[in-house]
């Protein structure tokens, strides 16, 4: 057969196919597939996901079988071959990958010679030949960039281009769950390892780091252990609030402060804001102070909307604008629960075989959408707070210092706090545009009147009942 008997033998079993379903689901399901090759009997076709070629199959296997059987013979096989992720638009990875890493332990070097020089000057340590621990999905081109973490990505660009020589040292990112955290402090390893072959560059969760550290105290390798963290060119711990043991502590701290001195590049994130960390010591939360923080915020419609297009595109699966809207318009915590929404439709869809609907979406994702509507916010506490003093949130966010108004504020600021697990920030920014020292003041003072004011006690006792059913 000629070089393009595949294509010529695909486009006619088109041509069958679409004369036997509608034209809507001809154009959803079978222009997306192309033809790769034709060997004796096995027609090859690449679609673009797992998700895709199930359905296909699933909803049309009979009638791809009848077009080839017609085409090609009794013995016609179908194989089929996924599209390369870089191809797909929305979904790019750097000019490097492949499948994401299979992400083994980091292995510790060993360092001889106990008796020697210190950690920071071992010979045959120069270039520690590493897995950076990064997933190539998690590159700047699949970030869906928005106000919720413009920051953060703006900041991340300008840090790949020169990693250490910026302001942004560290750079400090945190925020609530499923909110794109450890995608951008990935997206700038992946950067700077693509710009920049020869650094070292290393991804850890800090109850890696942990682990790492106890096994190594246990078998008497600290020194190993300082001495190849301190080999790093990009160093970037993720949950940073887990790093809680003093022991650990004592070694980041270490690390830290020879990296930073070296011109190293540190990156962090948390889901609390540095000032909120809990049992750190005080050297080290001030050195975490030193750079850049930035807080990831919940995304908006817009920022919800183009991140549903640009995932079902990487899919492959074209889904209509009512369902992406409602998901949008529905799904509003995180990135996280937005996708996962966004793929348990397309997995059902698929299973039971049925058309993606807005009907089905309904259905599909009653369950988030409920949790969703019921979770208690900061506006929440504060409708509370307003009805319970008989007062508006625009008198209660005013600048006036009316005890009662002040009052009230100050009571919507602790709750949001002792509720919610806010950060400063955030309820400093939800309430008027407060810094978060005016916050930290307001629940102090808070929690001194209701040690000793039985009457506040009750104030708060009672709007906290009020809130009970949201909880």
């Amino acid at each position: 057969m000629s070089n393009e008997s595949h294509i010529q033998v695909w486009e006619n079993c088109l041509r069958f196919i679409s004369q036997n379903i509608e034209a809507q689901q001809f154009q959803t399901w079978f222009k997306p597939i192309r033809p790769v090759s034709l060997v004796n009997s096995e027609l090859t076709i690449e679609v673009p996901s797992a998700f895709f070629m199930e359905w296909v199959e699933g909803a049309y296997l009979d009638l791809m079988k009848a077009a080839l059987k017609k085409e090609i013979g009794v013995a016609a096989k179908l194989k089929y071959v996924f599209r390369p992720v870089r191809v797909q638009p929305e979904m790019k990875c750097p000019a490097s990958e492949g499948a994401a890493p299979v992400n083994r332990p980091i292995s510790i070097p060993t360092v001889s010679g106990a008796s020697g020089p210190g950690a920071f000057v071992y010979p045959g340590l120069q270039r520690v030949q590493i897995n950076p621990q990064l997933n190539p999905v998690y590159c700047f081109n699949n970030l869906v960039k928005g106000e919720c973490n413009k920051m953060g990505i703006n900041a991340g660009e300008n840090i790949s281009a020169a990693p250490g020589k910026t302001a942004f040292n560290p750079l400090f990112l945190f925020g609530g769950p499923g909110l794109g955290k450890t995608h951008i402090a990935q997206a700038i390893g992946l950067a700077i390892k693509e710009r920049f072959p020869e650094l070292i560059v290393l991804y850890v969760p800090a109850n890696r780091f942990k682990t790492q550290y106890m096994d190594a105290y246990v078998n008497n390798r600290l020194t190993d252990f300082l001495a190849f963290y301190m080999k790093i060119d990009v160093l970037i711990v993720d949950d940073i609030q887990d790093l809680a043991s003093h022991g650990t502590q004592t070694a980041f701290f270490n690390i830290f402060n020879h990296l930073h001195q070296s011109g190293k590049q540190l990156v962090f994130t948390s889901d609390r804001a540095p000032v909120d960390l809990k049992n750190f010591e005080e050297r080290l939360l001030s050195r975490l102070k030193w750079g850049l923080s930035v807080e990831l915020h919940r995304p908006d419609y817009e920022t919800r909307l183009k991140m549903l297009r640009s995932r079902s595109a990487r899919e492959g699966i074209e889904i209509s604008e009512d369902v992406l809207s409602f998901l949008a318009a529905n799904i509003k915590s995180s990135f996280r629960e937005l996708e996962g929404a966004l793929i348990s439709l397309i997995a059902n869809a698929t299973l039971a075989h049925k058309k993606i609907t807005v009907e089905l979406a309904r259905e599909i994702t009653g369950q988030l959408v409920s949790e969703d509507e019921n979770e208690l916010t900061i506006q929440g506490v504060q409708k509370a707070v307003c009805d319970y003093f008989n007062i508006t949130r625009e008198e209660m966010l005013s600048k006036t210092r009316k005890r009662n108004i002040v009052q009230a504020r100050q009571i919507s600021m602790y709750m949001s706090r002792s509720l919610i697990n806010c950060s400063l920030s955030t309820i400093g920014t939800e309430t008027g545009g407060k810094d978060h020292a005016t916050v930290l003041h307001a629940c102090t003072t808070v929690a001194d009147l209701m040690s000793t004011d039985k009457t506040f006690r009750q104030y708060v006792a009672d709007i906290e009942k009020s809130l009970s059913p949201q909880k």
